[in-house]
């Protein structure tokens, strides 16, 4: 098994391919996180990861664990960073270090493979993620407190159509991978269409 950091490397490596295909205007389109344009969840991405450890702890207390203000004075303070700025600092974060290490790299993991989903999804550069990385992120997903996997699909078993994996007890929910990482990070009406089985009702 490939080790959890290097899964990371390579998936904030991918996400900075990525913009380097970008125009101008694809910047500004509106992605899945609801008000922020492409360009938005790219920084927020880059903020969020390039914090120290220290520096996240401090900036939680400042906004008193408001996870919609943290986010916030993270787009103010990378608010006069260009596009091609941005790319060069996606690149520059390959090996996960400060926030971006917490959970043997899960964070930087997760949070550039959501975040690429994010703005793909809208643009229709729609891609396969690869089985290791989906895996790792669906499984800390459902157990990470910030995330709130589990919260939001509780009473549901989440079945994976295209790969071995399944989690929780109740009405199934069915469908792949991506779909149900997407609806446990609180994207499930995004992926809606793409779900089936009695427990969607019981999707957060």
């Amino acid at each position: 098994m490939t080790a959890v950091r290097t899964l990371a490397g390579l998936e904030r490596a991918e996400f900075a391919a990525l913009l380097h295909e970008l125009t101008p205007e694809q910047w500004s389109v509106s992605s899945l996180c609801e008000g922020w344009t492409v360009r938005d969840v790219v920084a927020h991405t880059i903020a969020y990861l390039g914090q120290s450890r220290a520096r996240l702890i401090m900036n939680m207390v400042r906004t008193r664990f408001d996870i919609d203000r943290l986010n916030a004075k993270g787009l103010r303070d990378s608010a006069g960073l260009a596009p091609e700025q941005l790319i060069r600092l996606m690149h520059q974060g390959g090996r996960p270090s400060g926030a971006a290490a917490l959970y043997g790299g899960r964070v930087a993991l997760i949070e550039c493979l959501i975040h690429q989903q994010d703005i793909r999804r809208p643009l229709g550069l729609l891609r396969t993620i690869p089985e290791e990385r989906l895996r790792v992120s669906l499984n800390f997903a459902r157990f990470s407190p910030v995330i709130g996997g589990a919260r939001r699909t509780h009473g549901a078993r989440l079945v994976a159509t295209d790969m071995d994996w399944s989690a929780g007890r109740g009405p199934e929910v069915r469908g792949t991978g991506e779909a149900l990482l997407l609806a446990m990070t609180g994207r499930a009406e995004s992926v809606a269409g793409e779900l089936a089985g009695e427990g969607t009702t019981l999707l957060r």
